[in-house]
This record gives structure tokens, C-alpha cells and sequence, in this order.
């Protein structure tokens, strides 16, 4: 029932629907009480759908595996993140809205500190340049990725989009941070290979 009362909480939001307790229990057999059982009221409901959004992404980051290739790492990282959000649109779209407080934010954060890792792992072999800021470049790599990954859910972009436009201007600043062209573009398709977009 808490994970239903997640799901429908997130798409009210994304429909932009006014949430009240009575729309959200509508349709999942539960009754308004569930929200203050489950979650303790409303406020409790919003921060447990965002820290959703992310537990599913961090899952999902987990699930690619680090090689002994950082950049081709940094690529498959970002393509779990796209392929995270177009398969949870609503959750994607929650759990960005700062205005309400998570229920861990540092196990969010940990989706962030896997990029800077991998950054720092680059530096190391020599990948990219020593005098790189790991933070810098990892939140560069997330915005961009994250620009392209809400056009694509928001319907601007078309999904396949991402695969064609991701991994150019993934190519492109990881070249900025010091990598070889060649080099660059080969880990990052390597990164991406296989990673089917909903």
C-alpha cells in the first residue's frame, strides 16, 4: 500500500493535479488514513516519494558495474540515469523538487558521489587532467545529462534523442577535462552499448 500511495502521489504531481488525501487514495483501495499510517500525513507522503525517485536511481546506477575504464564508467552512469527516468517519469519529475525535505539526503547525494569517484579514478590513469576539479566536472556531466534527460521525459525531445545527443556532449566534456578525442568517444560508446531507452 506505501508504494502504491508513492506512485499515485507522483502522478497527481505530474499531471498536475491537486493532491489532496482523498485523490490520492482514490483507486488504490486504501483509505485516508493509510497516508497518516504509512507516512505519518501529507508532508511525510511528499518527502517518501522523492526519496523514492532516488533509492530507484541509485539501484539503478549500482546495477552498471564499475570497469576498469572510468570514462566508459562515467558514460554508463549517465545512461542508467536516462534510462532510470524514462522508466519512472513521474518519480523523475518528484523527486527534483527541492522544496521538500528528503528523508535521507545523504543516500541521495550517493548517486552524485559515484560520478565524482569515477572522476577521480580518470584523473588517476592520466585520463583526464590533474588539474580537474572532480565536483566541477561531475556536476557539469550531471547537468548536461540532466538537461537532455527532462526535455526527453517532458515529450520535447523524442527518447532516441538521448542516445544520439548524450553521448556527443558527454564526448565533448570529457575532452574539456583532458581526455583524448579518439579515446573519449570510444569509452563513451562503450558506455552506452546495450542501454535500451523506454
Amino acid at each position: 500500500m506505501r508504494h502504491a500511495l508513492i506512485e499515485r502521489a507522483a502522478e497527481l504531481l505530474a499531471r498536475r493535479e491537486p493532491v489532496t488525501l482523498r485523490s490520492l487514495v482514490a483507486g488504490t483501495g486504501a483509505s485516508t488514513m493509510a497516508v497518516y499510517t504509512h507516512f505519518g500525513g501529507m508532508p511525510g507522503l511528499w518527502r517518501a516519494v522523492r526519496q523514492e525517485g532516488f533509492t530507484r536511481l541509485t539501484a539503478r546506477l549500482q546495477a552498471t558495474g564499475l570497469t576498469r575504464d572510468p570514462v566508459r564508467d562515467l558514460a554508463a552512469l549517465g545512461a542508467a540515469y536516462a534510462a532510470n527516468a524514462l522508466a519512472n517519469p513521474d518519480l523523475y519529475r518528484a523527486m527534483f523538487d527541492a522544496r521538500v525535505d528528503l528523508e535521507d539526503a545523504e543516500a541521495a547525494a550517493a548517486s552524485f558521489d559515484v560520478l565524482v569517484v569515477c572522476v577521480e579514478r580518470a584523473q588517476e590513469q592520466g585520463r583526464f587532467a590533474a588539474d580537474v576539479h572532480p565536483e566541477a566536472t561531475a556536476t557539469r556531466y550531471w547537468a548536461t545529462g540532466h538537461g537532455l534527460t527532462s526535455l526527453a521525459v517532458s515529450g520535447v525531445l523524442p527518447s532516441a534523442a538521448l542516445a544520439e545527443h548524450a553521448p556527443a556532449v558527454a564526448v565533448a566534456l570529457f575532452v574539456a577535462a583532458g581526455d583524448d578525442p579518439a579515446r573519449a568517444s570510444r569509452s563513451v560508446h562503450a558506455g552506452w552499448r546495450g542501454v535500451e531507452l523506454p
